[in-house]
């Protein structure tokens, strides 16, 4: 490329800047407003019940296959979820349980093999799940109030929405990328204080289980650091059934299927 040519090439790449900083609005109201569209569509089922099929590729491709049934629970703000293994055999009966209850998060995971009940502290919930590449704190209940919002931007098929995490200890922001038409979750990527992204959240595969709500069939996680990913798939998923009280206490943990 000539001097000429590399000089108009730098002229119409400076000339699209404006354009590009019109797409993006610095207004947390607006950021957070995009994300209540997601919560109020995922609010719109009360209850669901799957399969889930859980497999952790390590950096070497080698891979691990876990099996699981999930109930979950909505009733405005407040939420319960229960994941129980059914294999392999070695970790069949382990469960785990999320409940959110007026702003406060609680979970607890039930390991057969000791026989007892734990409760996961703050100082926990950065830990892998079961050797995954999911975190404790990845398989809380995430809500709005749950985030800072920093700015939104408007793309072609997507909103991407960056908000801060106060009370992470593993991420300092997010970016969220919302689907404009369905506003389903599409992408999440996590990044450190060092603006790194050290994780990515994919979903694909989305079926449509409500009259607005489109839920995906298969999330994969990357670790970026590791190099190294988790993908879960659902099926024979049923919404809005009747699950009894009982499945989200402790009892629930320990009497698995």
């Amino acid at each position: 490329m000539n001097l000429r040519s590399f000089l108009i090439a730098l002229l119409l790449l400076f000339a699209t800047f404006p354009a590009l900083a019109q797409d993006r609005i610095t207004d947390e109201d607006e950021a957070r407003k995009i994300f209540e569209q997601v919560e109020e569509r995922q609010n719109s089922i009360s209850t669901e019940t799957a399969v889930m099929e859980m497999t952790i590729t390590d950096s070497r491709g080698r891979t691990r296959n876990r099996t699981m049934k999930m109930w979950s629970y909505t009733e405005g703000d407040n939420s319960s979820s229960l994941i129980v293994f059914t294999e392999p055999g070695n970790v069949s009966g382990t469960a785990f349980l999320t409940i959110r209850e007026n702003g406060d998060s609680s979970q607890k995971l039930y390991l057969p093999s000791v026989g007892r009940v734990q409760t996961i502290t703050s100082g926990e919930r950065g830990d892998r799940f079961m050797g995954s590449d999911f975190t404790y704190e990845d398989l809380g209940d995430q809500q709005s109030e749950d985030y800072e919002f920093v700015w939104l931007e408007e793309q072609d098929s997507v909103y991407r929405v960056r908000a801060n995490k106060p009370e992470s200890d593993q991420y300092d922001y997010v970016e969220f990328f919302i689907d404009r038409e369905r506003f389903t979750l599409n992408e999440i990527h996590y990044f450190n204080s060092s603006d790194e992204m050290i994780k990515r959240l994919e979903a694909e595969s989305f079926e449509q289980v409500s009259d607005s709500l489109w839920s995906p069939s298969k999330m994969t996680m990357y670790d970026l650091r590791d190099d190294r990913n988790t993908q879960i798939t659902w099926s024979d998923r049923e919404i809005n059934v009747s699950i009894p009280d009982w499945r989200f206490s402790e009892r629930g943990l320990r009497r698995g299927i």
